[in-house]
């Protein structure tokens, strides 16, 4: 792994198509997200495929601001990543595997900012470092929307 990467996973008592369907969908990006960052799509919120370009209100602290995003990286039901104007990536890559015979997956998100523009500005914000919290968040948010 690259040191401009960090990554959490987490295994999920869903089939990767159910997950997959999920981070495919934009509007459903505001339930998962665990840093509540993300508010809602803005758009269609149609269904994200490689190339696709798609719009999000968004808030930190009580800022609010809009950014756009554009697929970069898509195989259907197992990676999906997405960048912005600061060309760094949010990946999220997904394996079938099975919990005690029950499909599962394991899901591991990954926050990559080796294509960033300035990567070493993110790494003086501190995202780095902050940026694990909120992934495992979202995970477990992710894991929530399968798991009773």
């Amino acid at each position: 792994m690259s040191e401009q990467m960090v990554s959490v996973s987490r295994v999920i008592k869903a089939s990767p198509e159910a997950i997959f369907g999920v981070l495919a969908d934009p509007a459903r990006h505001a339930d998962i997200d665990g840093s509540g960052m993300v508010q809602k799509v803005r758009g269609d919120g149609a269904r994200l495929e490689l190339g696709a370009k798609f719009g999000m209100d968004m808030k930190m602290g009580p800022v609010p601001y809009k950014i756009s995003s554009t697929v970069v990286e898509f195989e259907e039901n197992e990676l999906i990543a997405w960048a912005h104007f600061g060309k760094h990536r949010w990946r999220y890559e997904l394996e079938a595997t099975e919990v005690d015979g029950t499909p599962a997956t394991n899901v591991t998100e990954t926050f990559d900012w080796s294509t960033a523009r300035i990567p070493k500005a993110i790494e003086l914000a501190g995202y780095p470092k902050k940026h694990p919290v909120n992934m495992e968040a979202t995970l477990v948010r992710l894991a929530a929307l399968f798991e009773a």
